[in-house]
């Protein structure tokens, strides 16, 4: 089953990103599903060691298509106790990016920074790095 995410969503997000999200949810049937959130985890990050953010995206039905609510990077920060926080937070409701060390940020740099995430993103899935979790809502 195809699920059709709407593109046309501000900030704007690469048809590359679009076409990872629909191969990975491909056998996904949401039925009476009104969210998806799917979540990558590098099974081997940590605080301590480094590796690979986990990323969180969520989805919402509109009628006949799924409009991406957010997509976050989470980073381990602070110490001497390290805590999951958003490092990167991509808002399709208020439309804005937000940058753990910039905070909301404007437009060209919000630009540069979600496409080189997604690029970055989409390599680390390609090569396999993250385990990935499908939650129905």
């Amino acid at each position: 089953m195809t699920i059709n995410i709407a593109r046309n969503q501000t900030p704007k997000m690469p048809t590359a990103f679009f076409t990872l999200l629909e191969r990975v949810l491909f056998n996904t049937h949401p039925n009476n599903s009104n969210a998806i959130t799917l979540n990558f985890r590098d099974p081997d990050y940590s605080a301590d060691n480094g590796g690979y953010h986990p990323v969180e995206v969520r989805l919402e039905k509109q009628q006949d298509h799924w409009r991406l609510v957010y997509v976050t990077d989470f980073a381990f920060r602070g110490s001497p106790f390290p805590e999951l926080v958003k490092d990167i937070d991509i808002c399709f409701n208020s439309q804005q990016v937000y940058s753990l060390f910039s905070g909301w940020i404007g437009e060209r740099e919000a630009r540069e920074l979600v496409s080189m995430f997604c690029d970055n993103f989409i390599a680390y899935q390609e090569m396999g790095v993250y385990t990935i979790h499908i939650q129905l809502d």
